[in-house]
């Protein structure tokens, strides 16, 4: 190992004293960093992480990726998505999917503040030199390049997502599914490594002689990251550690406040300032609820959904009946209290509607047995034209083709003449403008 005196050593006395490069330790002044420091937003994200990998997962199982084609946008997933084939997803409870998605989207935005300061609190470690001590320092270093960078992409993308901005090439879905696994291996490896270190770090505080701040000992021996986080020439400190996290958790805490009430029901969600659609509700009245697509960027024109135009085709063993909507209003009309959740956080609160049971619909067709139905809309841009629900959706008495809600006509925007509701389902599986329904295998 190099003399630690030899000028070229980045720890020597010259580029202690002279640091113009951020391989040298001097070159980082910051008196917060610290092993301490670090773990504790480690610990944090640990748990964190974990949470959002569990309830994305299970957004993507909302989607019933075994309707392949239709619903899987993931193609060739291999063993990546072979437990999301083993369950259907379920109908109860109705706001399970506004739950699951709604922790998934408001944790991700928690957490912004917290893995932003985790990685300004490593960023010693990435310019560290030698690159790689040993092979178990290597998978370590590896880890850290696809943790960093799997972070970044995924919490971007998210973010994105959520804010309706799609500036990523190609589809959110098979990018975020993909980078998921990636990041969730690199983080796991991770874990497995530093999470001994970083819980020895968190049981050697001592209390500072100065304002008894909680300081790490960094004297721990073996603990290389002490000589990359500690700075040896630190400058005058503007804020104690403590004090940094609080930062850390205030910004947290904003995020969390103007971001989680649109999961929720109350007065909360005019609270959910950054949330997709957040604030107050749009408009008034029974249709003046959130609306994603409207009519015109999906393309539907008033001509094609007016009463003389528009019928809705039902295919099935028995054969294909057409329904007008008038004909629609002459069957058994019941009533469903339901949210609409998205894949981007948000939901709608509770929504009466009324319509025409699927499984009845199924019936009409010759299906005693509700099974899968695939239905198409009349819509021409956008994702999911066409979308699938599993036998156990249309099995489901609240699972309707509403023509009402909140005992007025839908709206164009909403879907008028007849849309898809089911108790659980993600949004995009309610599809609007339907205008042909095929009962039976997929």
């Amino acid at each position: 190992m190099r003399d630690p005196r030899h000028p070229r050593h980045p720890r020597s006395p010259r580029n202690l004293r002279h640091p113009r490069l951020p391989t040298s330790p001097g070159f980082w002044r910051s008196p917060v960093r610290g092993p301490w420091f670090t773990s504790v937003l480690g610990v944090v994200l640990l748990g964190g992480i974990t949470v959002l990998f569990v309830t994305g997962l299970l957004s993507y199982a909302a989607y019933n990726p075994n309707l392949a084609p239709v619903n899987d946008k993931t193609p060739d997933k291999g063993l990546l998505g072979l437990y999301l084939y083993l369950f259907s997803w379920p109908t109860d409870p109705p706001w399970l999917y506004r739950l699951t998605q709604g922790v998934h989207v408001t944790l991700g935005i928690t957490l912004i503040p917290v893995l932003l300061a985790k990685l300004w609190s490593v960023v010693p470690q990435l310019f560290a030199l030698p690159p790689v001590r040993s092979l178990a320092h290597g998978l370590e270093r590896l880890s850290l390049l696809l943790l960093v960078g799997g972070a970044l992409f995924e919490f971007v993308t998210g973010v994105l997502n959520v804010q309706l901005d799609y500036l990523f090439p190609g589809s959110f879905y098979p990018l975020h599914f993909y980078g998921a696994w990636v990041f969730f291996a690199a983080f796991l490896t991770h874990a497995v490594l530093r999470v001994p270190v970083a819980l020895r770090n968190l049981r050697a505080p001592r209390r500072s002689r100065l304002g008894g701040e909680e300081e790490e000992k960094g004297e721990e021996k073996g603990e290389a990251e002490t000589g990359e986080l500690v700075s040896p020439r630190p400058d005058r400190p503007t804020v104690s550690r403590r004090g940094a996290l609080g930062l850390v958790g205030g910004g947290s805490l904003l995020l969390f406040g103007t971001t989680a009430g649109r999961s929720f029901e109350g007065p909360l969600r005019e609270t959910a300032l950054l949330a997709p659609h957040g604030g107050p509700e749009p408009g008034g009245g029974p249709n003046g609820f959130q609306i994603n697509k409207t009519a015109a960027y999906a393309g539907i024109h008033a001509r094609e959904t007016g009463e003389d135009a528009w019928r809705l085709v039902v295919t099935g063993r028995g054969g294909t009946v057409r329904l007008g909507r008038s004909e629609l209003l002459q069957l058994p009309l019941h009533s469903a209290a339901l949210p609409i959740a998205c894949v981007e956080g948000w939901s709608t609160s509770d929504q009466w509607w009324r319509g025409v049971r699927l499984r009845e619909l199924a019936a009409l067709v010759g299906h005693d047995e509700p099974p899968d139905v695939l239905v198409e809309s009349l819509q021409r841009r956008g994702a999911f034209r066409r979308a699938a629900l599993r036998a156990n959706q249309v099995a489901d008495a609240r699972s309707l083709l509403a023509v009402q809600v909140n005992g007025e006509d839908l709206t164009l925007d909403h879907g008028y003449p007849a849309r898809i509701i089911v108790p659980a389902a993600p949004g995009v599986l309610n599809t609007k403008w339907a205008a042909r329904m095929t009962f039976g295998e997929l």
